[in-house]
């Protein structure tokens, strides 16, 4: 599939969080004075995505203070979700999306090389919305170690 471009109207959705309740991006842009940072990671309580996902929580107060909102979408199932939710105190919204075809619109489901092998499955992404659902920022193929940093730096969130 192809990615989202900057300039680009992101494609709506509505997902199950960690507690099975739907959560809908509009609903989403409405709460944020800015905009959205949704990013896609592969597999909860794995160490990479812990880590982007602690880095998500450890700098929450300065993304909520910049007027952004923060959600996580994955392929886990809510239960896993809630799991991952729970023990690493994540405050901000993890959402399943099992059939892929959010992450499929959004251009995070495609092939991956990894030590020599292709497959398919989640590539770890982020994309930055305004209000209106119009992208401001798209990053693919990112590492999760400083990615949270780097992406404070480019949209000027302290």
């Amino acid at each position: 599939m192809p990615q989202l471009a900057v300039g680009e109207t992101a494609p709506d959705f509505t997902l199950p969080d960690a507690a099975g309740a739907p959560v809908s991006l509009a609903d989403l842009r409405r709460r944020a004075e800015r905009g959205v940072v949704v990013y896609f990671y592969p597999k909860a309580s794995t160490p990479a995505c812990t880590r982007q996902a602690c880095d998500f929580r450890d700098s929450l107060a300065s993304w909520g203070a910049a007027g952004y909102e923060v959600v996580g979408v994955s392929a886990d199932s809510p239960t896993a979700l809630a799991r991952f939710a729970s023990r690493e105190d994540l405050p901000f919204p993890l959402l399943s999306d099992a059939e892929h075809a959010v992450m499929e619109a959004w251009g995070a489901w495609g092939e991956k090389k990894n030590y020599g092998r292709t497959y398919t499955g989640v590539i770890r992404s982020t994309v930055v919305l305004d209000t209106d659902g119009v992208v401001v920022l798209a990053a693919y193929n990112v590492r999760a170690t400083g990615h949270v940093d780097r992406l404070r730096r480019d949209l000027g969130v302290d």
